[in-house]
């Protein structure tokens, strides 16, 4: 004889996932929710600050001076003598317009990494406006310098970069977590004004998630990819899978020996650049020569040995990043990349990090990004305001959700997790504190 199931007790026994995903999602916003909250502040702040920026250096980014240009190199010459000090002219970005001023950038190693010291010279008439720190291949100024180095570690070193990178190997975690919730959840068919404010506030928590998530996910990949040991991981990938971005190489054939046996016998580090500052007309007209038509355009001295490296650096849309190397001695092109024959996802990962940082689409990208960001610290405010409504109760430890799944979910999860945790090392390592956490507040709660 057949037993007979009620529904309702079939489904009280099955095994169900939901309470599960609840608890790891609260985990998420209890413990990483702050870390989200300030990268997402930081991000805002940097993406409304360009124009900040300009006008903060409006006095060396632009001269009222007109008349022909000198040549490139009496403007690194004006530039050299104006700075007094015992430093080499590592690179030269030429005014990119009538009015303004050309960089003329050199390596300073009292400077952290990727910074320039750089002077703004008129073109004109080969005054110096000013001396500024510069940054990356962005060359922002030391405004947002501060602003990204906050977004990025919170101006505590390569340390502080674990924030920025808790904050994103967990933020897609929780946006897709959030979804599922949102999905297998009951429906609301109360208007929002009539809902109690408990209510309210899971119901505005889970739209703003629900309709920020296919953004909220660009940004935590993006992210990623800056990232210390998740980005490591990220190019092991790429190395094996064939997707690293074409690089045009300086290398000079036969010379690498040759340029390690001048670096010896002068006595000084193989990565300073050649003094060859009456070449750089030369060059600039053999890289236009070349195809690189972009006024953003940076040519970078070789070092001994090597070869010019010429680029553009023009990332917004569309993107002219083209590159190209030219003997010193020739003047001929011996290496290009191009950006028109990147592979699709060299392409993808550029144009991802560029809209990530607001200026793939200009004033457009800026705001959405910061729309994006405020969002974001809304919906985590609103998260930890139902965290506090409820605090008395508690809730049931993960563990105790975990083991009410089936052993096939069981296995499944934990699997996941032993593969997340491999791939993004930070997000193993935290996830391995919340479980712990939550082990021990069971067992004093026993």
């Amino acid at each position: 004889m057949s037993q007979i199931i009620h529904p309702a007790r079939a489904d009280a026994a099955r095994p169900t996932l939901r309470p599960f995903l609840l608890r790891m999602h609260f985990h998420i916003g209890l413990f990483v929710g702050p870390f989200i909250f300030v990268a997402a502040l930081t991000g805002l702040l940097y993406v409304l600050t360009p124009q900040i920026e300009s006008w903060l250096y409006r006095d060396a980014l632009h001269t009222g001076s007109t008349g022909p240009a000198r040549s490139l190199a009496d403007q690194a010459l004006a530039a050299r003598a104006a700075l007094g000090a015992d430093l080499a002219v590592s690179a030269i970005r030429p005014a990119t317009a009538p009015g303004a001023t050309t960089r003329v950038m050199f390596s300073d190693p009292s400077l952290g990494e990727s910074e320039n010291r750089t002077l703004f010279v008129d073109p004109a008439t080969l005054e110096v406006r000013a001396e500024l720190t510069t940054y990356g291949t962005s060359g922002i100024l030391p405004f947002r310098i501060a602003l990204d180095y906050l977004h990025r570690n919170m101006m505590m070193g390569s340390f502080g970069r674990y924030y920025s990178e808790l904050a994103a190997s967990w933020l897609w975690v929780a946006v897709l977590g959030g979804v599922a919730l949102w999905a297998t959840g009951p429906r609301r068919r109360r208007a929002v004004a009539d809902m109690p404010a408990p209510q309210r506030r899971r119901w505005l928590h889970s739209a703003i998630g629900v309709m920020l998530s296919l953004a909220l996910l660009f940004v935590s990949l993006t992210g990623l990819t800056w990232s210390q040991q998740g980005g490591a991981r990220f190019q092991a990938l790429q190395d094996r899978l064939g997707w690293n971005t074409p690089v045009a190489s300086a290398a000079l054939e036969g010379s690498a020996r040759a340029a390690s046996d001048h670096a010896d016998h002068a006595g000084h580090d193989p990565a300073v650049r050649e003094d060859r500052l009456d070449q750089l007309d030369a060059v600039a007209a053999a890289a236009r020569a070349g195809g690189l038509d972009s006024p953003l355009v940076e040519i970078r001295l070789p070092k001994p040995g090597q070869a010019w490296v010429v680029r553009e650096y023009d990332r917004s849309w569309p993107t002219q990043v083209d590159a190209v190397t030219i003997h010193p001695d020739t003047m001929r092109i011996t290496s290009r990349a191009d950006f028109a024959t990147f592979p699709p996802i060299p392409k993808l990962i550029r144009w991802g990090i560029d809209a990530h940082m607001g200026v793939l689409f200009g004033v457009a990208n800026q705001i959405v990004m910061a729309a994006l960001a405020f969002g974001l610290m809304v919906m985590i405010v609103y998260g930890y305001r139902m965290w506090w409504s409820r605090r008395p109760t508690g809730g049931e430890p993960l563990w105790t959700s975990w083991r009410r799944l089936s052993p096939g979910q069981r296995l499944f999860w934990a699997a996941m997790a032993v593969a997340l945790g491999w791939s993004l090392p930070v997000l193993g390592v935290s996830l391995a504190f919340f479980l712990a956490v939550d082990l021990l507040r069971m067992r004093a709660a026993a």
